[in-house]
C-alpha cells in the first residue's frame, strides 16, 4: 500500500519535504476572490442548514447576505488595514460576517466566547477592531471590555434593546457592481486573526496569511459533500471549514449551542455528512455517550481530528462505526495557518501524525538548533517559505516562533521514523524530571490509555522537595466503568520497572478533564484541580 502525501528526505541537511503544491486557481486570487465566484457559479445549492436554528440558505442567499455585510462594512469607511472583531457562535449569518471580510480584504479577529470581560479588553487594545460581531449573550461582557475603543458593536442572537441587530446591517443595500476587492498586499496579506492556544498568561494575536495552504489535502471535496464542525471561528479549523465550504461548494452543517454528543451523531446520521473534523476530547465524549453504539457513521467518507492526541483506544472505537478507512490523525498549530501533516495509514502507523502536506518542509532539531536524523527526538520545526505578519503587535514573540529562515520552531517533541512519519511525544515545556531523569507526561499517558476502560488521561508533576516532579493523573473512564483510581497506578505500575514512569503522585477519577477555552486539555488546570481534590480528602 502506497504512502500518501509522500515525502522526500535530504540526508545532508536531515530535513523532510512534501510533495510539491500545486495551485488549482488563479495564484492571484485571493480566498475572497475564489469564494466570490465560486458562490456565484452554483447558487441554486444548499450552502448552509443551521440544526439549531432551523435555517435554510441557498448559496445565492449566503452570497447576497455576505455582500450586505460587506457593503455595511463600506459604508462604514472600513480599510484593508482595519480589523473587525468576533465573539459569537456557530449562528445563521455569522458565515456572512466571515465571507464580507473575505471580500472586502479585511482581517478578522475571532475570540473564544468564554473569554472574560479582562482578556477581552487586553486582546483588543491590541488589535482594535472598528466593528464587533458577537451574541448578545456577550453584549455587555463585550461593551464593558471595549469602552475605551471606538467600536460598533453588531449582535447575531438573542438581541439586547440597545444593540446594532444583524438584521440591521443585512437590510444594507448591496453596493452598486459590487466586486470582491483585491488585496493590497496580496496574498501576503492578513486573512484572519486567531488566539494562540496557550494555557498560560494572556493569548497572542496569531496572523493568519491569505494562502492556499489551508486548502491542502481537501481538494477532494465536491458539491455532494456535507461538512460539520461545531468548532466556531476562533479555532484554525472552523476557520478552515469556513474556508473549504466555501471554496468547494459543499453543504455546511452549523449548530450554535454547546457540543453535546447525542446532538452531534444525531447531526450526523440526519444529514448524511460526509466531511467531519473534530478534537479528540469531543470524539471521547462521543464514544462516552448511550447513543454511540447505534450510531450511523455511513456517510462519512473523511473524519479528521487533530489539536492533541487521542488514545488508540477512542481512535479505534470511531473507526469501528465507520463504513471505510477515512479516519485521518492531523497534526498543525495556529500560528502555521494550516496542517502540518495528516496520518492516512492508521494501521501501519498507529500513533503517527502522518506525513508532511504538499508544499511543506520539516526538521527535528536538538538543544543546540542541530537537525537531527530519523528516530531522533527533538523539537519539531515546519518551514512554508511564506510570508507570515506573525503575533500582532508582538515582535519579540514572533522571533521566538519563527527564525530568520522561515523556520516555525512549534514548541513540540517529537521525531521522524524512517519512513517519514511524524511522532509527536510532548510540549517541550512539557518535559518533566524525577531525580534529574528526564521524561514525559505523555509516556505516562500512554500506558494509561492502553487500559479498556479508559477515556481519557492527562498526566502532570506534582513537585516533591526529594524527588522533583512525581507524576500524577486525571482520568475519565467510559460510561458504565467501575474503575478506580488505584486500578490505574496499579496498572501503571504492572507496565514498568522505572521508577520515574510511575504514579508517584497519585491518580484521580474525574467526569471530564479541565480544557483551554479551544477544547485542548490544560494540564496546569487538571494539575490545580487534582491539588484541590487531594487537598479536601
Amino acid at each position: 500500500m502506497p504512502y500518501k502525501p509522500a515525502n522526500l528526505y535530504d540526508a545532508d541537511r536531515k530535513i523532510w519535504s512534501g510533495d510539491q503544491f500545486s495551485n488549482y486557481f488563479d495564484s492571484h486570487l485571493s480566498i475572497g476572490e475564489i469564494i466570490f465566484e465560486e458562490m456565484r457559479r452554483h447558487p441554486q445549492l444548499i450552502a448552509q442548514i443551521s440544526a439549531t436554528e432551523n435555517t435554510i440558505l441557498t448559496r445565492a442567499e449566503l452570497h447576497a447576505n455576505s455582500m450586505r455585510v460587506a457593503s455595511y462594512m463600506r459604508s462604514l469607511g472600513l480599510l484593508q488595514s482595519d480589523v473587525v472583531g468576533i465573539i459569537g457562535r456557530n449562528t445563521t449569518h455569522m458565515l456572512a460576517v466571515a465571507y464580507a471580510c473575505f471580500f472586502n480584504g479585511i482581517a478578522f479577529h475571532s475570540l473564544n466566547i468564554t473569554y472574560d470581560q479582562k482578556t477581552i479588553e487586553k486582546i483588543y487594545n491590541i488589535t482594535k477592531p472598528k466593528v464587533i460581531f458577537c451574541d448578545g449573550d456577550e453584549f455587555e461582557k463585550v461593551r464593558a471590555a471595549t469602552s475605551e475603543l471606538d467600536v460598533k458593536i453588531v449582535t447575531m442572537r438573542n438581541h439586547p434593546s440597545d444593540s446594532i441587530r444583524i438584521d440591521e446591517v443585512l437590510a444594507t443595500p448591496i453596493e452598486e457592481n459590487f466586486k470582491a476587492a483585491r488585496l493590497e498586499q496580496g496574498n501576503d496579506q492578513t486573512l484572519a486573526i486567531l488566539c494562540s492556544s496557550g494555557t498560560t498568561g494572556i493569548p497572542k494575536a496569531v496572523t493568519v496569511t491569505n494562502s492556499r495552504q489551508i486548502l491542502a489535502e481537501n481538494y477532494h471535496l465536491t458539491t455532494a459533500d456535507v461538512q460539520y464542525s461545531h468548532n466556531t471561528l476562533d479555532w484554525i479549523t472552523g476557520l478552515l471549514t469556513t474556508i473549504t465550504s466555501g471554496v468547494f461548494s459543499t453543504t455546511r452543517i452549523i449548530a450554535d449551542n454547546p457540543f453535546d454528543p447525542a446532538f452531534a451523531l444525531r447531526v450526523i446520521k440526519e444529514y448524511k455528512v460526509t466531511w467531519v473534523i473534530q478534537p479528540p476530547s469531543a470524539m471521547a465524549l462521543m464514544i462516552n455517550s448511550p447513543e454511540f453504539e447505534t450510531s450511523d457513521f455511513s456517510s462519512i467518507r473523511c473524519y479528521m481530528f487533530g489539536g492533541s492526541r487521542a488514545s488508540i483506544e477512542v481512535q479505534q472505537s470511531i473507526r469501528s462505526r465507520l463504513s471505510s478507512d477515512c479516519l485521518h490523525f492531523a497534526y498543525g498549530f495556529t500560528e502555521l495557518g494550516a496542517m502540518a501533516t495528516i496520518n492516512f495509514h492508521h494501521d501501519l502507523k498507529p500513533g503517527s501524525v502522518g506525513r508532511l502536506v504538499n508544499g511543506l518542509k520539516l526538521k527535528i532539531i536538538n538543544d543546540k538548533g542541530e537537525s537531527l536524523g530519523p528516530d531522533e527526538v527533538g523539537e519539531v520545526c515546519v518551514q512554508n517559505n511564506q510570508f507570515w505578519s506573525g503575533y500582532y503587535g508582538n515582535e519579540a514573540e514572533t522571533r521566538q516562533i519563527r527564525d530568520s529562515e522561515r523556520w516555525y520552531h512549534s514548541g513540540d517533541l517529537g521525531c521522524m521514523d524512517q519512513d517519514g512519519f511524524l511522532y509527536i511525544v510532548d510540549r517541550k515545556k512539557e518535559m518533566l524530571k524525577y531525580q534529574n531523569i528526564m521524561y514525559y507526561p505523555n509516556d505516562i499517558e500512554g500506558v494509561i490509555s492502553e487500559m479498556p476502560e479508559v477515556l481519557e488521561v492527562c498526566v502532570f508533576g506534582i513537585s516533591s522537595d526529594i524527588y522533583g516532579d512525581e507524576a500524577a493523573a486525571a482520568v475519565v473512564k467510559k460510561l458504565g466503568s467501575n474503575l478506580k483510581a488505584q486500578d490505574v497506578i496499579d496498572y501503571v505500575s504492572s507496565r514498568t520497572d522505572s521508577k520515574y514512569k510511575q504514579l508517584n503522585g497519585g491518580a484521580i477519577i474525574v467526569e471530564d478533564l479541565k480544557r483551554s477555552a479551544n477544547g485542548k486539555t490544560n494540564r496546569m488546570a487538571n494539575k490545580a484541580y487534582f491539588l484541590e481534590v487531594k487537598k479536601r480528602s
